[in-house]
């Protein structure tokens, strides 16, 4: 094997094997970490400002004392991460359906593991996020309220991994997603598409403040720049007193 390339770890999963990738990238020489599903690439090392971003904007927003926040997708771990960053936060539990994703991390293997699994405040959670917050598959140790759920495992709303996860997307989705939310709660979703606006209009049916933001950053692959979105969904507005999310129904 090429000392630029180095697998790390494989294994099988319900939605195919899934692998962990190292190697050293030719056109900027820094350590690439990359995970695959099958033959699909998940997510890379190389690009995570998007990932960091969409925490930022949200515990930004929310600006809610002693926030616990939810995250869906464990992935690389620079979400979560981000958000322990955060000193005020006061808890991150972290949802993630494969395995062998948790076991990476708890086995410090990637570049943020080791300040994710050693901060006293994380909690990785096995279960399936969409089934959960659908009332199908309750999954213990997830709590009745967070003020920030961050979701990041589909690369769009329009572009899932899995076709189980297309009605989160819908208006009954969202409104499932609700109740996981604390009345002032911020929702706040990761996108590799630009903003969509049929899925903006389904935030909108639900919440009540939304936004997309375009989130760019240097791409050296191509020498020039890339975007991703964050959509971002408030369960209410402070400046009023609705009792919760609406109910599109």
């Amino acid at each position: 094997m090429s000392l630029r390339f180095e697998e790390l770890s494989f294994a099988p999963t319900r939605m195919g094997e899934i692998s962990l990738r190292r190697r050293r990238e030719p056109i900027t020489g820094q350590q690439v970490y990359e995970v695959r599903l099958g033959e699909e690439y998940l997510m890379s090392s190389m690009f995570t400002v998007a990932e960091e971003a969409m925490a930022d904007l949200a515990l930004d927003w929310g600006q809610l004392a002693d926030p616990r926040v939810l995250v869906g997708g464990l992935g690389l771990g620079y979400t979560a991460v981000a958000a322990l960053r955060h000193a005020d936060v006061a808890a991150v539990d972290v949802v993630e359906t494969l395995q062998p994703v948790i076991d990476w991390h708890e086995q410090e293997l990637l570049p943020r593991s080791a300040e994710l699994v050693r901060d006293p405040r994380t909690r990785l959670l096995a279960g399936d996020f969409f089934a959960m917050v659908a009332g199908e598959t309750p999954i213990e140790g997830v709590r009745s309220a967070y003020e920030v759920v961050l979701l990041d495992i589909d690369h769009a709303p329009d572009f899932v991994l899995d076709h189980s996860h297309q009605g989160f997307y819908s208006p009954a989705g969202l409104t499932d997603l609700c109740r996981l939310l604390s009345a002032e709660g911020v929702f706040a979703l990761w996108s590799d598409r630009p903003p969509d606006q049929s899925f903006l209009d389904s935030l909108g049916a639900v919440f009540a403040q939304t936004r997309a933001e375009v989130v760019s950053f240097a791409n050296p692959l191509t020498g020039g720049t890339s975007r991703s979105t964050v959509y971002l969904a408030r369960a209410q507005d402070s400046r009023t007193e609705p009792d919760s999310c609406d109910d599109p129904a």
